[in-house]
């Protein structure tokens, strides 16, 4: 299977992980050998409930009993698509209460950046550095790394950046900005949070100069952070959110939210302003449904803070320099990119999957399923301890 794998399906890195993969249950996968790994990665935060979670599984397998696709998107009523937008209006603030439904998180950005620009009648768009939105053409622009843009270009124009947590770019937003684009926590970047009321303050510099604020959620959304969403840490409220990933309880999803009135326009002038064949789709609409209420109904969200708690009290080691971010969207920050290799990798043939992030080198990613349980925590982090130990830095 693996030579097939390298063979015959594009790959994304020269040296992929390659597990030749089983199953996968709860808070583990398994190889083709019989192994067991415990998931500390979640599928880099999209198995917000673990997997084959019970709930999420019933409800694929109810609606594979129904229908599957039947008409692109906005054009039939389907039931779990409405009841899933409809969920989601019921927690989020006034006026996020219409969503459109997406088969990405990146896709879902593409949509947001047409919806500003639609809804502002500007052009100009402010992305932060270190910025991470996804690989499309329009996230791509607003990626705020230019090594990973340079073979692409030409991308979108009217683009500029701004450095994350400095308030001295602020007045680079202007009455010409459509919208800011911004990660409520920077992932790619090493899981930084912002400080010193910094969304805030640039919500009401968005206020002042009429530009949108657009926050992806696309890793923090649905309880990984504590809340349900990132932004209620912040006290900030944008005017589209952007979210993805962990909605789907492992399957492909992406969503853009925003006020009724400001959706409407991609209704008309042009019709079908922004279209996708499978959006909504009737099964990952159903997943994505279950996971919603199960992480809503249940005691996930407020656990996730306890579990934060624990991994921080678990992992104190000499080559643990820092551990950034926050619920179980947490960054183990090493002295070096080759100790952070060298971790990644031993911890696998430890059982224990861990995985990089974009941008900083030095962290390794610690997203494990909202599900997980504290004894679960202790072996990974063990684990984790385990490997350090056998480090030799000098």
């Amino acid at each position: 299977m693996l030579g097939d794998f390298l063979k015959y399906q594009a790959q994304t890195t020269p040296h992929p992980l390659a597990m030749e993969v089983s199953h996968a249950e709860g808070s583990y996968i398994f190889d083709t050998k019989g192994k067991a790994y415990l998931d500390f990665v979640a599928g880099v935060s999209a198995c917000s409930l673990g997997h084959k979670h019970p709930r999420v599984t019933k409800a694929i397998k109810d609606q594979l009993d129904k229908y599957l696709h039947v008409m692109v998107y906005g054009e039939y009523a389907q039931e779990n698509a409405i009841k899933l937008s409809k969920l989601l209006a019921s927690h989020l603030p006034d006026p996020l209460d219409t969503t459109y439904l997406t088969n990405s998180g990146t896709e879902a950005i593409d949509g947001a950046i047409k919806l500003a620009r639609r809804f502002t009648g500007r052009s100009e768009i402010i992305a932060a550095n270190h910025a991470y939105h996804g690989n499309t053409m329009g996230a791509l622009s607003i990626m705020g790394y230019e090594e990973r843009k340079q073979p692409f270009r030409p991308l979108l124009p009217d683009v500029k950046f701004i450095e994350f947590n400095n308030e001295a770019n602020l007045d680079l937003i202007t009455s010409k900005t459509a919208a800011v684009v911004l990660e409520t926590i920077q992932g790619g970047a090493g899981f930084i949070e912002p400080t010193n009321g910094y969304l805030e303050k640039v919500r009401q510099r968005c206020n002042t100069v009429g530009a949108l604020l657009v926050l992806d959620e696309i890793q923090p959304g649905f309880g990984r952070t504590g809340k349900l969403f990132g932004f209620e840490h912040y006290n900030c409220v944008p005017d589209i959110l952007v979210t993805g990933k962990g909605l789907g309880g492992g399957m492909p999803i992406g969503a853009f939210t925003a006020s009724n009135e400001m959706m409407s326009t991609l209704k008309d002038n042009p019709k079908l302003g922004h279209i996708t064949t499978f959006g909504g789709h009737p099964v990952i609409a159903s997943a994505a449904l279950a996971t919603l209420q199960e992480i809503t109904e249940s005691n996930l969200i407020e656990s996730t803070l306890k579990k934060e708690q624990l991994i921080r009290e678990t992992l104190v080691h000499p080559l643990i320099e820092d551990i950034r971010g926050r619920g179980l969207m947490l960054a183990l920050m090493t002295p070096s990119a080759e100790v952070t290799n060298q971790i990644i990798l031993d911890c696998q043939d430890e059982g224990l999957i861990l995985f990089w992030l974009l941008f900083e080198p030095k962290a390794v990613r610690i997203t494990p399923p909202l599900t997980i349980s504290e004894e679960e925590i202790i072996e990974g982090c063990n684990k984790i301890l385990k490997v350090l130990n056998k480090i030799n830095v000098n």
